[in-house]
């Protein structure tokens, strides 16, 4: 099949079932465990053919349509796990997505399949010990299996039966394109290459015209991701200013009903318990908690009894209420897959719905990430204010006393209020029981001021001009460039692990020959400027961009010093090598 004939598969929902795919009885039940039913367009269309090995494969959806088991299923089937060589190479363009897909073929394999994780900001000795155990499952972005098989030369691969490019299109965006046309070059000529990517931009069709050859291509025909009755915003907070922000954002609303999705078991407990304290109606749900318990907990929520649930994406699996109000993020997923199954919980048949997403600076680039796959822009609102609170809860209290007064209800307490109100006036009666009830509930004393995590850059956010000529960036010169094979991602890739944590919104990225330039935001800039600086006091490897001359040219010193430069390492490795060829620069825009 050739590149412009495709096979084009539709909703195949209620249509085919898992069985009709040629998989076996084992994993059937594997599926089955999970709660899948039917498969998705692209399981249908990919699962019979690399089952069938043939050719390879071309798969073009977009995220969220189930990838990672339309590869994953044929593979674990095919997998020799008797045998001490690497089979399968899945690449992926960040940690948090290699860590997910990982995650997600463990789910589905035997006892005794072993799948190695390979990733920057990792223990690179745990590794090490991982790859000596002969894993069958190789699951890394593309910097770090560089680094084990150019450096380190740990990772062997000349045996390998799969090479499986996911998400190929964010990791041209991130720049991984020469990366990744490396470490084919260490894969047999005898092996099956599946290529999955939402889009086909050139990058892409170039590494199909040279690598791939006999190939099916399995293509599923757009459509929105999300739905538009979802109302989509996300809201600028610090880290620790979540659950402050939470609140607020809850007691603006008139009739909240939602799931609140946290990333992990002890956030789930932590927030439950939090909101239980301050007299929300609301349960949470993890794995940790028995099967039983869990279904009473639903069977609440679905009758309306607990307004919050506060859930894990594992636990949340199969709830299906149509009349939901709001979805909440209080921590952004690892991916858009995940983010879009999440919000699709609201704004079913025919209902309106909110999608609220709590934003912090680390999450920067997810939100981005986001933002491309969905096509769509989400707003950035501003916090309701301590006053807006106060008034609304007011504006409530009016409201359901009316309703009380108006249908006669709670008679039984009229004659306590006689008694109240032989104790003085109406108003100072009523004063003092709203005292009583509420304490300092409507006094601004009650409330924190919130700040909000500034990560957005000039479009979004204010702050000094720096360097960069962008409002709240900052430009940083970097001493390595081309010739130390670097390019945008891995420059990224690099600071990251030196500062041991991720950058939030990148600017313009310029590699050049012997040195690089890279924008950030102003807080991360201090970082690391901190880092590289506590590294070496006298020639950090990372320092201010002296601002351009008049006639344009950066001014920039090297005093002879550019060996001294280039034989730094930073003590992480994987970045100071020489692969003899030029890389382009000017990268603009977030990764």
């Amino acid at each position: 099949m050739s590149w412009d004939e495709l096979l084009v598969v539709e909703d195949t929902a209620e249509k085919t079932t898992f069985a009709d795919l040629g998989l076996s009885e084992r994993m059937l039940e594997k599926i089955t465990a999970k709660g899948y039913k039917y498969p998705s367009a692209i399981q249908a269309g990919v699962i019979p053919l690399l089952l069938r090995g043939e050719k390879d494969i071309i798969g073009q959806a977009q995220t969220g349509t189930g990838k990672t088991a339309a590869f994953a299923l044929p593979i674990l089937e095919r997998l020799d796990t008797k045998s001490n060589d690497i089979q399968t190479l899945i690449l992926a363009p960040t940690r948090e997505l290699a860590i997910q897909v990982a995650d997600e073929i463990k789910s589905f394999a035997d006892v005794g399949t072993k799948i190695q994780l390979l990733y920057g900001g990792q223990n690179v000795r745990d590794e090490l010990m991982g790859l000596k155990r002969n894993p069958q499952i190789v699951v890394g972005t593309p910097g770090r299996v560089i680094d084990h098989l150019t450096k380190r030369r740990s990772l062997r691969i000349e045996n390998l039966k799969y090479f499986v490019l996911d998400e190929a299109d964010e990791m041209l965006n991130i720049g991984f394109k020469e990366d990744i046309e490396e470490i084919i070059e260490y894969t047999p000529k005898e092996k099956k290459v599946l290529l999955f990517s939402a889009t086909m931009p050139k990058g892409i069709q170039d590494i199909v015209h040279r690598y791939i050859k006999d190939h099916d291509t399995v293509t599923i025909e757009r459509k929105e991701l999300t739905n538009e009755n979802i109302e989509q915003k996300c809201y600028k907070v610090r880290e620790s200013d979540k659950f402050e922000a939470l609140c607020r954002v809850i007691e603006v609303e008139f009739d909240f009903y939602g799931i609140l999705f946290c990333k992990t078991k002890l956030d789930v407990d932590d927030v439950a318990a939090k909101l239980m304290s301050r007299g929300y109606k609301v349960e949470g749900i993890h794995g940790d908690i028995d099967q039983k318990q869990r279904e009473k907990t639903l069977a609440r929520f679905k009758s309306g009894a607990i307004k919050i649930l506060v859930a894990t994406d594992v636990a949340a699996r199969g709830i299906d209420v149509n009349n939901l109000t709001h979805v909440i993020n209080y921590s952004l997923p690892d991916n858009p897959e995940v983010y879009t199954h999440r919000i699709g919980r609201t704004g079913r048949a025919g209902n309106k719905g909110e999608a609220i997403s709590f934003v912090s600076r680390k999450d920067a680039r997810m939100l981005s990430w986001i933002e491309r796959v969905i096509k769509k822009r989400i707003a950035v609102e501003k916090l309701p204010e301590i006053y807006e609170v106060i008034e609304f809860k007011k504006k409530r209290l009016l409201d359901n006393t009316k309703g009380l007064i108006e249908g006669e209800e709670g008679l039984e307490y009229t004659d306590l209020a006689k008694d109240l109100l032989e104790l003085g006036s109406p108003e100072l009666v009523l004063a003092a029981v709203l005292q009583e009830g509420y304490g300092k509930e409507f006094s601004t004393t009650h409330y924190n001021e919130l700040k909000e995590d500034d990560f957005r850059g000039s479009e979004r956010s204010g702050g000094e001009r720096g360097y960069s000529g962008v409002a709240g960036q900052r430009r940083l010169f970097v001493a390595k460039g081309r010739l130390d094979g670097f390019n945008p991602g891995n420059l990224i890739q690099f600071l990251e692990q030196e500062i041991g944590g991720k950058l939030g919104d990148v600017g313009t990225i310029d590699i050049l020959r012997e040195f690089s330039f890279i924008n950030l935001q102003d807080e991360d800039a201090d970082h690391v400027l901190r880092v590289f600086k506590k590294k070496n006091t006298q020639k950090p490897l990372v320092t201010e961009a002296k601002q351009k001359s008049s006639g344009g040219g950066e001014r920039r010193n090297f005093s002879g010093n550019r060996g001294w430069w280039r034989g730094f390492s930073g003590g992480r490795g994987g970045f100071n090598r020489d692969r003899g060829e030029s890389r382009g620069g000017g990268y603009r825009g977030r990764r």
